[in-house]
């Protein structure tokens, strides 16, 4: 399979706010990785091991939430009062909170084997999320799943809202192959102001390498949050829904699984 960078910032200025989360990437069906995701925040520090000072500015609270609360002139949140900001970074805390992703899947498989692995996420604010399975929990080094060996047999399986999900994987043409390492998933509604949050699940089908080894598969989870308080939607003069930090806030998240080393054997 083609690895492909994660194209968020990327498709952003090519092809305006619907590529980005937490409206997802519905023009772009391929595999990706989540170094490019520059929109996000991460949720642990661990994700950018290695980074240094650089690590700390990536996080929630200071790349997000010290934003809304500070209000500055210049800031999208400017036109909140300080106490919607407020409102709005409980929402944002509670969503997070509530958000998370786990990754199912055997110890070992033998050689060539054909086996099923499943990725559950809960929350994100949007009408999309992004799940993906890489070799990683980093989010400068990861890589696609396949670049370690693992190949994807099948199409995933997107379920939300008790649904299968096809909308976004089909828009890829069948005769290309939709056996990808990630995908949108589409139906998502969280709302934290109601204590109300999403869950949805992808399986894949992947085939074990013929080499016998241990080889690691984490699972990634990306998110948007703003959308996820009736304080952070705005509306566009096409009636498109958007956040009220826009493009650049730092809403998004970047998540992942731990690292699963599973043994070929």
């Amino acid at each position: 399979m083609i690895v492909r960078s994660f194209v968020l910032a990327t498709l952003v200025a090519a092809a305006g706010s619907a590529a980005a989360y937490p409206g997802g990437t519905p023009s772009y069906q391929t595999d990706v990785a989540p170094f490019c995701a520059g929109c996000h925040a991460s949720r642990d520090v661990a994700a950018l091991a290695g980074a240094g000072e650089r690590a700390t500015k990536e996080l929630v609270p200071n790349k997000h939430l010290a934003v809304i609360r500070a209000g500055e002139a210049k800031s999208p949140y400017a036109k909140l009062s300080a106490a919607d900001r407020a409102t709005l970074v409980k929402h944002i805390e509670a969503l997070d909170a509530a958000s998370g992703v786990i990754l199912e899947a055997p110890a070992s498989v033998k050689p060539g084997e054909t086996f099923t692995v499943i990725v559950k996420v809960t929350g994100g604010a949007g009408p999309v999320v992004g799940v993906g399975l890489v070799d990683r929990a980093h989010r400068w080094y990861a890589r696609p799943a396949a670049s370690v060996g693992w190949q994807v047999a099948a199409a995933p399986v997107v379920r939300s809202s008790g649904e299968e999900k096809t909308d976004w994987l089909h828009k890829r043409p069948a005769d290309m192959g939709r056996n990808l390492s990630f995908v949108n998933v589409t139906g998502i509604h969280s709302d934290a102001a109601q204590n109300s949050f999403a869950t949805a699940q992808v399986t894949w089908t992947l085939r074990a390498p013929k080499e016998m080894g241990e080889l690691p598969l984490a699972a990634v989870y990306l998110y948007g949050t703003e959308k996820g308080s009736p304080l952070g939607i705005t509306t566009g003069p096409l009636g498109r829904k958007g956040n009220v930090g826009g493009l650049g806030a730092g809403a998004g998240r970047v998540m992942f699984t731990d690292v699963q080393v599973i043994r070929v054997e």
